[in-house]
């Protein structure tokens, strides 16, 4: 049987992905390299907005009208939060929530192809269980990473135990887990043989090994967990994704800061800028511990790519939020930002909220914030022209060094390895290598 995986949303998602297709095909299923070519096509899905769940529901349309005689499976967090709802959807077989997703590879043996049920359409089957129960969670297998041939994604940490008012999230991924020490470095064992970059990411990964009973002979914390993959592997370069500004402690940014091993690149979660929004969003810290974190970070790593995630328009969010907002962004060496326009989420707190912002409103900030991030990215970028950046080949024709900008290639090189580029010239987003037809903006 062939199968195809199509993810959404975050880099967590693109990890569990990435670790059903090597245990499936460990199992003897073959992957196809499209939809309209698998007999199994499974949606790895994401909720965290509205537009999310419309990218999941129009692309189960189109896989079915494309390819009819395939079996739909829908999964990951859509699955989690609205099984029901999925269900009902032309083309779906099979609905499996977060609490079950490790156990796809042994459910789908028994999976019959569609052909088989003589025109019949199969009835669809949920399963979705209490996810706050769940104690395991997908990982790369550690003899390949599907999914990325140059910078596979690895999952070390899973859920979140934050008490945000906007976010679904615990409710559909649990509560805060840890891999193993001892499985973190077989993986990034494995993984340092074939791969020259390895990102490191997870829910909330800055609480990896936080939780109650978590290897209490051990009792590290992230920073002493990268210390260990530094001194027992052979990783060439890792990149640590995701997190919370609480825990971008001194000792992590210091460790960042002295190994040349640890890509100069933070990113850490804002939402907004404006204290009492923080407040009503139950963010665990305020826009001066925020700025001192950033602060120090730049001071350590003053060539390093800074980003943020922000939000506009959370419920009450008033015009002078909005600057404090804007103003705060504009003075911090942020080098680019995901902004997200609220989206309200059933069954978080902040849905039934007064105060909800008009939505056109909702967009004008979002425009505004956008455009602030790409003048401080295009200076960011300016600053790196002239410079020799050490950077990973992709298979695009591009490279990616440390700080997180996409280089364009003079000239071919092989994926995944590790260059010098000196930096020539600007493209429509990114950086050019010198070459003898760079011509530097004026």
């Amino acid at each position: 049987m062939r199968f195809f995986i199509q993810n959404f949303g975050c880099r967590a998602t693109q990890a569990d992905g990435a670790a059903l297709e090597g245990l499936l095909a460990k199992q003897g299923f073959a992957p196809a390299e499209a939809a309209r070519a698998a007999d199994l096509v499974i949606l790895n899905t994401c909720t965290v907005t509205s537009s999310a769940d419309d990218d999941v529901r129009k692309s189960i349309h189109r896989v079915h009208r494309e390819n009819p005689g395939a079996r739909i499976l829908v999964t990951g967090c859509y699955a989690q939060r609205s099984p029901a709802e999925l269900s009902q959807i032309p083309g779906v077989t099979w609905v499996v929530g977060n609490s079950h997703k490790t156990q796809i590879p042994d459910l789908l043996p028994g999976l019959l192809p569609a052909a088989d049920y003589h025109g019949q359409v199969p009835a669809c089957e949920i399963i979705v269980g209490d996810i706050r129960e769940a104690r395991d969670f997908l990982s790369s297998p550690v003899d390949d990473a599907f999914g990325d041939r140059t910078r596979p994604n690895l999952k070390i940490q899973e859920g979140c135990n934050n008490p945000c008012t906007f976010c679904i999230i615990p409710s559909v991924r649990g509560r805060s887990r840890s891999m193993s020490t001892q499985q973190v470095l077989a993986e990034i064992r494995s993984l340092a043989g074939t791969y020259r970059e390895i990102v490191l990411t997870g829910i909330n990964l800055g609480r990896w090994g936080r939780e109650a009973g978590f290897e209490p002979e051990r009792r590290l914390r992230l920073d002493g967990l990268l210390r260990l993959i530094l001194e027992q592997t052979s990783v060439e370069r890792l990149r640590i994704s995701s997190v919370e500004p609480m825990d971008l402690s001194d000792d992590l940014l210091d460790l960042m800061a002295a190994s040349p091993r640890i890509a100069a690149h933070v990113h850490a979660p804002l939402q907004s800028g404006s204290d009492s929004v923080l407040r009503r969003m139950k963010r665990r810290y305020r826009t001066r511990h925020y700025e001192d974190r950033i602060l120090r970070a730049h001071r350590l790593l003053p060539h390093a790519a800074f980003g943020a995630d922000v939000m506009t328009g959370f419920p009450g969010e008033s015009d002078d939020d909005f600057r404090q907002t804007f103003e705060f962004i504009e003075r911090l060496p942020l080098t680019y930002l995901h902004v997200f326009t609220y989206s309200a989420r059933p069954g978080t707190p902040a849905f039934s909220d007064s105060g909800q912002v008009p939505h056109p409103l909702r967009k004008q900030r979002t425009r505004l914030l956008r455009e602030l991030a790409e003048k401080k990215n295009l200076a960011f970028r300016r600053a790196q022209i002239g410079r020799t950046l050490r950077a990973v080949t992709l298979d695009n024709g591009k490279a990616l060094p440390e700080n997180y900008l996409a280089v364009d290639l003079a000239a071919h090189r092989p994926a995944n390895r590790l260059v010098e580029l000196k930096i020539g010239g600007l493209t429509a987003g990114g950086l050019a290598e010198e070459s003898p037809f760079n011509v530097l903006p004026s």
